[in-house]
């Protein structure tokens, strides 16, 4: 893993560590922006992390995203989230 993904890990766990979220997720556009995010589960709304990060990407303007990371207790990840941005490349960190 590139250093620029390796960033992407420790702001992930940060997400999920600061919100005690079962995932913590965190992706980069095309001009090097990073968005983060945890778990959202409300009465109203749920959302796994990576939705969560690639829904604050889209909402600020990203076109295309070039780089995921979920830090998660899972073995896979819905990557449905992704598509419409591209094909970033993805890492899955077991927690």
């Amino acid at each position: 893993m590139d250093p620029e993904d390796e960033k992407l890990v420790t702001l992930a766990r940060s997400a999920r560590a600061r919100t005690g979220g079962a995932e913590g997720a965190a992706v980069r556009d095309e001009i090097g922006r990073t968005y983060v995010a945890a778990t959202v589960s409300l009465p109203s709304l749920s959302l796994t992390a990576l939705q969560a990060a690639v829904a604050a990407a889209a909402s600020s303007g990203a076109t295309a995203l070039e780089a995921a990371v979920v830090v998660t207790t899972e073995d896979e990840v819905d990557q449905a989230a992704l598509d419409g941005l591209g094909t970033p490349t993805v890492h899955v960190v077991a927690s």
